[in-house]
């Protein structure tokens, strides 16, 4: 008997049959997952995963890009396999964990952008605030306009070395900003070059150091519950009162479980008296710069 597949009757039907079979079978976008690390930014996980940071935010729920914690399980959006990874270099304590998006040269130049401020210009290419400010002959950080040409220099810190960096107290205009001394665990608020508010801290104990460097707030609560368990820490503290985050989990707010200020008592925070915290959360804003050091 003649086959029904060689019969002209059924050959070119069967085709179409085989070809929408073949149309009809789903594409599956293949997801893979990425455990956070100690140290992990989620900016850094998406460029190692060839993604942006809102694409990543976006997937995994993320509202805050800046808040993401050791053990969380990130899903990556048309992950085929995991990504080349290389073990990072150490990063001084001063420097923001930030990579640039291209390679850097000495003297190239950036045009800003409406909406940019110096802080994150001088983040994206991996330098401080205070050398890009001075650099370009910039007196005070906050003033910077669309359409200026702003100069970039060399990320590899020569240009850095050589700088005689303008110091934090020439800030004009009575521009305010919070400055942090660790060596005396002494917090002063500034308004331009004049000190308005000052009060005793208590900072990062020697396992847990109090980042340094030059930031802004980012992040306010007037009450959070802070979960070290969360983080491999020991410690639940609901109600942490006044939070002024400048960088990463890393605040100035108030205390209510110790009164030993002055000496460093914490997991990085910057701990104040509860009074103190409230005068700078009312005083402070977003964007206002911090400013800490030894």
């Amino acid at each position: 008997m003649k086959s029904l597949l060689t019969s002209p009757r059924f050959s070119v039907p069967l085709a179409v049959v085989l070809c929408l079979c073949f149309l009809l079978v789903p594409v599956v976008s293949a997801e893979s997952t990425y455990v956070v690390q100690r140290g992990d930014t989620l900016f850094r996980i998406a460029l190692n995963h060839g993604l942006t940071t809102q694409q990543l935010a976006q997937a995994n729920n993320i509202i805050n890009p800046d808040v993401i914690y050791a053990g969380q399980v990130l899903v990556i959006p048309g992950g085929t396999s995991d990504p080349e990874v290389t073990t990072p270099e150490p990063i001084e304590a001063t420097d923001l964990v930030v990579e640039p998006d291209t390679e850097i040269f000495a003297d190239s130049t950036y045009i800003v952008q409406r909406g940019d401020t110096l802080f994150r210009i001088a983040t994206r290419f991996g330098l401080k605030t205070q050398v890009l400010a001075q650099v370009n002959g910039i007196r005070n950080p906050s003033f910077i306009y669309a359409g200026q040409v702003l100069t970039i220099p060399d990320a590899s810190g020569v240009i850095t070395a050589e700088l005689d960096l303008m110091p934090i107290a020439s800030h004009s205009y009575g521009e305010r900003w919070i400055d942090v001394n660790l060596s005396t665990q002494r917090l002063v608020a500034y308004e331009g070059t004049r000190p308005v508010y000052s009060t005793a801290i208590s900072s990062g104990l020697p396992a847990f150091p109090t980042v340094t460097g030059l930031f802004e707030v980012y992040l306010r609560y007037q009450s959070q519950t802070m979960n070290g368990y969360r983080l491999g820490y020991d410690y639940y503290l609901p109600g942490v009162p006044y939070v002024m985050y400048f960088y990463r989990d890393y605040a100035i707010h108030g205390t209510y479980w110790h009164n030993n200020f002055g000496t460093p008592m914490s997991h990085g925070c910057v701990n104040t008296p509860t009074p103190d915290a409230q005068w700078l959360y009312n005083w402070s804003s977003y964007g206002t710069p911090v400013n800490v050091h030894y």
